[in-house]
């Protein structure tokens, strides 16, 4: 198991790569000065850093077990990649966000628990591996920021009200997508807001010839890499496991009905031009069935006039009169000190175990229906209580609701997302460097 390409899927969508610069005096004789290869809005992307984020992309992508591009083709791929992160970091830092130690602590230690280790083990595959603890550190950081500023600026803005969701459930589309999960992978060939006839021709030229090499065997991970302008690009365009309503059309339908392994045809979509490839599929609609117990109880707790050996008398002498015929539901109004139940009697209703403390579950679980449990003890004082009856609740229409919520909210995201993003790059002022490179994106207010 490799950490490295580990750590990088715990932080995707982006995987951030940290910026090692030797000391120039020490290396001044042996080593050339470092350069900027870009120029972000107040901020600048170094060759240092383009060539570690090139290296990480390479390895992990070796690593996959696919063939590696040239670096000139990865260079202006990656460099966009790391300049649309300097902008959000640029924009995290002008909002004031940042992320304590602590934090940043509590984030590596679920990074290492997801790895089966603790925090020693993992900084110690990390030095296996070849990135630093500090680096990685860093990293799991710039990613933190990134995630707050979308929660920010992009997922506060999306909304989904309960019209919508009723109106997707009672469709067929709605049906049919939340019966299965999808696992896919894009390729994009993006075209700016207000694209001319010509720039619209050239991008479609451009995706059918992509398309064509995928027809002849090409390697779709290895084309996304080399050709996609979407944010995933540099993941092979995996977009991970989605619902198909959570796509432009006409791929809905058109996906759900594809075998494992199959490409779309080319498709306009309002960032381009997209090809998508279906990884694999998942799920389908089963009931959700959930366990509920109608149980009624009398709690009483220890006081300062009352001891722990008291309660438990007490509790002990109301479970006796019940026992000899006195009315439950008359003592647990006179006795217990739960304020949500005494006025009724006791009477929880109908409840979910998973929300009851452990003690009281275990009691409950093997209390059989209609007999009086012995007195027993849980954090809140002593208890008797009583079974009245089980049942097994079909929760589906509530669990689609909340699966069919989060579908619109995820389409609805993802669509925003990418607006935004290429908002923030296109208002930017960005000075490509590299050689060959296009200018297209630089501010139009400054040229």
């Amino acid at each position: 198991m490799n950490v490295k390409t580990k750590l990088s899927d715990c932080l995707r969508p982006l995987m951030l790569g940290a910026l090692f610069l030797g000391t120039a005096a020490a290396h001044a004789a042996v080593q050339p000065l470092d350069k900027v290869v870009a120029i972000v809005d107040n901020d600048v992307i170094m060759q240092s850093q383009l060539d570690q984020r090139v290296k990480e992309v390479q390895q992990t992508i070796a690593k996959r077990g696919g063939g590696v591009p040239p670096t000139s083709v990865l260079d202006q791929q990656v460099l966009e990649r790391l300049i649309v992160e300097n902008l959000q970091l640029q924009i995290g830092d002008r909002s004031g966000i940042r992320i304590s130690d602590e934090e940043l602590n509590q984030a590596v230690g679920t990074i290492a628990q997801r790895n089966n280790m603790s925090v020693d083990q993992f900084r110690a595959a990390l030095a296996h591996d070849g990135l630093s603890y500090e680096d990685a550190r860093d990293q799991i950081r710039r990613e933190m920021i990134i995630s707050r500023v979308r929660q920010r600026r992009v997922a506060e803005r999306v909304q989904v009200s309960e019209q919508e969701v009723k109106n997707f459930l009672a469709s067929d589309l709605g049906k049919m997508q939340l019966s299965e999960e999808l696992h896919l992978a894009n390729i994009l060939v993006p075209t700016p807001d207000s694209a001319n006839a010509e720039q619209l021709n050239a991008a479609a030229a451009k995706t059918q010839a992509i398309y064509d090499r995928l027809k002849q065997g090409a390697d779709f991970a290895q084309m996304a890499i080399a050709q996609s302008g979407s944010d995933n690009a540099l993941e092979g365009g995996d977009m991970g496991w989605r619902k198909a309503a959570q796509l432009p059309p006409p791929f809905d339908r058109e996906l759900s009905a594809m075998e494992v392994g199959g490409i779309t045809q080319p498709a306009r979509t309002p960032g381009g031009f997209i090809i998508l490839k279906l990884l694999g599929k998942r799920g389908g609609e089963e009931a959700q069935m959930k366990d509920e117990v109608h149980v009624r109880h009398i709690l009483v707790k220890p006081s300062e006039i009352r001891t722990e050996a008291q309660t438990k008398e007490l509790a002990q002498k109301l479970y006796d009169r019940i026992e000899a015929g006195e009315d439950f539901g008359e003592l647990a109004k006179s006795y217990s000190e739960d304020p949500g139940s005494a006025l009724n009697g006791g009477d929880l209703n109908w409840i979910d175990p998973k929300a009851l403390v452990p003690e009281f579950q275990d009691v409950m679980a093997k209390t059989p229906q209609g007999v009086l449990s012995k007195p027993f003890k849980t954090q809140y004082g002593w208890h008797v209580l009583e079974v009245l009856g089980r049942r097994a609740t079909d929760n589906t229409a509530q669990a689609r609701e909340q699966q069919a919520l989060t579908v619109l909210r995820n389409r609805k995201y993802d669509e925003e997302l990418q607006t935004w993003l290429r908002q923030i790059r296109d208002e930017a002022y960005v000075e490509n460097k590299l050689p060959g490179a296009d200018q297209t994106g630089t501010d139009q207010a400054a040229q």
